[in-house]
């Protein structure tokens, strides 16, 4: 391991906006972030963050809204933590965790809203159920999100964009679907704040064209 991550991680380890293994709350958050953001604002998500643009983003916009950042990388969230304290952004937190784990850290109904950016598209088929859009993900957001709550996704990833479609197109407890192949010229755009992460940048910039779709659960 590199200097710059062991140096990351020592920082990591002293930050309190970051929960990771080995500190005591990230074993006893679940049902008390009200008490570690200090008030009982709505929770957001962004799964898959990386450093977080969207985590902090969404922070800034919307100061009445607890921001969470999850990621299994600890030296991708590093960035977006020291951004957040050096703006001091009290309503920003970063999980450091799978996405199939965070039942262990959410109560049912608790989060307001997810967003999921620029995930690993995984392409080959013996990897379907690791895609962030299989049913078995789906049904863990079901249990997360409170009523009327939505998932929002950004890719470039054409495959994944439309086995996402085929996913909730065929699921029964779906609703208020909306999509776009083309973000940048669509009347979706302005939903997404105009906050670009460092893939969509790049991606962009390549030629790739940005999907967004957004969904809710029915019930």
């Amino acid at each position: 391991m590199s200097r710059g991550k062991l140096k990351r991680f020592a920082e990591n380890a002293l930050r309190d906006n970051i929960l990771e293994p080995g500190k005591p709350k990230f074993e006893t958050i679940k049902g008390h972030w009200q008490e570690h953001f200090k008030n009982d604002n709505p929770l957001i998500l962004e799964l898959t963050c990386g450093r977080g643009e969207y985590t902090i983003g969404l922070a800034r916009l919307h100061p009445n809204c607890n921001h969470i950042g999850i990621d299994l990388k600890g030296d991708r969230i590093w960035k977006g933590s020291g951004i957040a304290l050096e703006e001091n952004l009290t309503n920003v937190a970063f999980l450091r965790t799978h996405i199939l784990e965070l039942e262990h850290f959410f109560l049912p109904s608790e989060v307001s809203e997810i967003w999921i950016t620029f995930p690993d598209p995984r392409p080959r088929d013996r990897d379907e159920k690791r895609r962030v859009t299989h049913p078995r993900y789906l049904a863990l957001y079901k249990y997360l999100l409170g009523k009327e709550g939505w998932v929002r996704l950004k890719t470039d990833n054409t495959g994944l964009f439309e086995y996402t479609l085929h996913m909730l197109k065929n699921a029964n407890d779906i609703q208020d679907l909306q999509y776009t192949y083309d973000l940048y010229h669509s009347d979706l755009r302005p939903e997404c704040y105009e906050i670009r992460t460092r893939y969509e940048q790049k991606f962009n910039e390549q030629g790739h064209d940005i999907k967004y779709l957004k969904f809710r659960f029915k019930g």
